[in-house]
């Protein structure tokens, strides 16, 4: 029995193929991976996306669920029936509600190298911003904004430490009398 021609063949690198093209060909053809948990737990493979949406009492389509109304002269009001879709998954449009009410915890974070180049200047000089650009810990040359902005977003960042590491300075500080 005769071999296939194509098994014969040498594979060889196709160089006029495009890569990357290939793959993102190939990613677009897959399915879509649904970043919201509640979304992508009650998700029906069979169902169509604008049923699934219409399902857990999502929009598909903004312009159909928010029309906006054309102002005309002489046109009577009249009412646009739009259809009223049955939600059966509700428990999706309630999780999303409680998700969105709960408060966003800010996750900014400075350096610790940075953290303790703000103490060292505020311990040395207080207020005092040109002191803190003369200062020989300012490896980096810092002009007095931009010690000042540091300052800043360290109180913004930290709220807390920078309470504390005040009230530990004001504690320490001795009353000149």
């Amino acid at each position: 029995m005769p071999k296939a021609k194509q098994s014969a063949k040498r594979k060889r690198f196709d160089y006029n193929q495009d890569r990357k093209k290939l793959k993102k060909k190939f990613n677009k053809k897959s399915n879509p991976r649904i970043e919201n948990a509640q979304i992508r737990n009650a998700w029906d493979d069979r169902k169509s996306v604008s049923r699934n949406l219409q399902d857990m009492g999502l929009a598909f389509d903004p312009n159909r669920s928010l029309p906006i109304k054309k102002q005309g002269l002489l046109v009577a009001e009249r009412k646009a029936g739009a259809p009223v879709s049955i939600v059966t998954k509700p428990y999706v449009l309630n999780q999303m509600e409680e998700e969105a009410g709960r408060p966003v915890k800010s996750s900014k974070t400075l350096s610790t190298d940075l953290i303790e180049y703000v103490q060292h200047m505020i311990r040395e000089h207080r207020e005092n911003y040109k002191a803190m650009a003369r200062d020989e810990k300012n490896y980096y040359q810092d002009t007095p904004k931009q010690i000042r902005r540091k300052i800043n977003e360290y109180q913004r960042c930290h709220p807390e430490h920078y309470d504390a590491f005040i009230g530990s300075l004001a504690a320490t500080q001795p009353t000149v009398q």
